[in-house]
């Protein structure tokens, strides 16, 4: 077939337009802004992308086209697609025809945590002999990818709650047919889609009621609203549940955690009895919770403990995911893609935790949408205050959110943080927190740059200026 993807430079579309070519597809795209590292990875792939939205690019016409989840009407390909009755479908849906129905699915949900916890899933499997297909909203470390399509019957993906596209505002993850199905946690985000908590979690029940009763349901038990939308089912939950985390009343838990050691340890019981002993490069107590979610989807699927163990010693995380760019001068610069409050606070604490000597400095971006908006306000006081000196940048393109309601007052939130103690201050723009921040920088401090996305390459910036110092 011919597929043609509108909007192909976006994380999951350029990954699906490499998976379809795998699968021998034809695969063009076209997009308005062709940029690194999608447009590189396309390049490379062979992948014909076309510059801008066009009626021409349907010449001649493909078999299917692709719409991106941020298109909507008034495109001008979207609505020649329209016109001419074009056979076209998201591309959630085209991922369920193509790489799922007919194979067994573990799909790992959750507000926060989820990219981690399918990364550890695919190289846990991987070492565990099942060659599994995957698609991941980050580069898997151990593949250098994002995606793989292989021969076998196993798919692991990232379970997205945003919705699929302009045509379908249900979630992502409604499409991808669960054998497993993990939710992680439950917390309120997406406030541009969804209209409070209850309607976040009204999503999640949805996912948890299409797991077969031969399947899994491995719920996170130290998530209050995890627990409340699981009792919600009542007798009605036709599927086996596996609850998980460090409460006591969990069926799986992770006691003794030590994150003492170059890798941290801890102990796995199931029902009161221990399962086994492991260790992880990662740090943080709720990368510990990531990994035992999946011990449990492994264990699902018949992979032998000695083959878990060895899989999440030797797994290299995430791009993105307190990922060390460079120590320079004694001045550790971290990149994280924490956004939401409770991601930025467990994101501080495991830092604090790993990296003890010195200073812990947090650089925070507003730049998803809830995060630029005034409904986390106050978390973000509290989440901010883990660290010991914190920057808060200006609020990315306020403009486009006028019909959200009240934005984050950034002057306003690193006042709260400073009056709690801690110094902080409201900065706009990477060049001039680079400019103010590394003078002030010394050896054995860590800089936690918190962004989900580019943040005008302060990383590199950063590291530049400390280098010329």
């Amino acid at each position: 077939m011919h597929y043609h993807l509108i909007g192909i430079c976006g994380t999951a579309m350029a990954s699906l337009a490499g998976m379809l070519q795998a699968r021998g597809h034809r695969v063009t795209g076209s997009d308005k802004n062709v940029y690194p590292p999608m447009s590189t990875m396309l390049a490379e792939l062979g992948i014909e992308v076309r510059q801008d939205y066009l009626p021409a690019h349907l010449e001649p016409a493909p078999d299917c086209v692709v719409v991106g989840n941020a298109l909507s009407r008034g495109n001008a390909e979207v609505e020649e697609t329209l016109r001419r009755r074009l056979l076209y479908r998201s591309q959630a849906e085209v991922v369920k025809e193509e790489f799922i129905r007919g194979r067994r699915s573990l799909v790992v949900a959750g507000t926060h945590g989820k990219t981690t916890t399918t990364s550890i899933a695919t190289w846990v499997l991987e070492v565990g002999g099942l060659n599994p297909s995957f698609l991941v909203g980050g580069v898997v470390q151990n593949f250098d990818a994002s995606f793989r399509v292989a021969d076998s019957d196993y798919f692991i993906i990232e379970g997205d709650e945003y919705d699929t596209a302009y045509f379908d505002k249900g979630p992502k993850f409604m499409h991808y047919l669960p054998e497993l199905a993990v939710v992680g946690n439950i917390e309120f985000d997406h406030a541009d889609i969804y209209q409070d908590l209850a309607h976040v979690k009204l999503a999640f029940r949805r996912l948890m009621n299409l797991v077969p009763a031969n399947g899994r349901l491995i719920a996170g038990w130290d998530s209050e609203h995890v627990r409340a939308t699981v009792a919600e089912f009542g007798a009605n939950l036709h599927t086996q549940l596996e609850t998980f985390g460090t409460a006591d009343d969990a069926r799986w838990q992770a006691r003794d955690i030590d994150p003492s050691g170059e890798l941290t340890r801890f102990r796995v019981f199931r029902e009161g009895k221990e399962w086994g002993e492991f260790q992880t490069t990662l740090i943080g107590d709720f990368n510990v919770r990531n990994c035992l979610a999946v011990i449990i989807a492994a264990n699902a699927w018949g992979i032998e403990r000695a083959a878990i163990a060895e899989a999440l010693a030797t797994f290299k995380s995430v791009r993105r995911r307190m990922q060390v760019r460079g120590t320079i001068g004694g001045v550790t610069v971290i990149d994280d893609f924490a956004h939401h409050p409770t991601a930025v606070r467990e994101t501080l604490l495991a830092l604090r935790q790993k990296y003890r000597a010195g200073r812990l400095v947090a650089v925070f971006e507003p730049r998803s949408t809830s995060s630029r908006l005034a409904v986390f306000q106050q978390d973000y006081v509290n989440a901010l205050r883990q660290a010991d000196r914190v920057v808060v940048a200006s609020v990315f393109n306020p403009d486009t959110l006028t019909q959200f309601g009240a934005l984050l007052d950034t002057d306003e939130l690193a006042a709260e943080v400073a009056a709690g103690g801690t110094p902080a201050d409201a900065i706009e723009g990477a060049d001039e927190i680079v400019r103010r921040l590394a003078p002030e920088l010394r050896a054995g401090d860590t800089v936690a740059i918190m962004s989900n996305g580019g943040f005008g390459g302060i990383h590199d910036k950063l590291l530049a200026a400390l280098g010329g110092k």
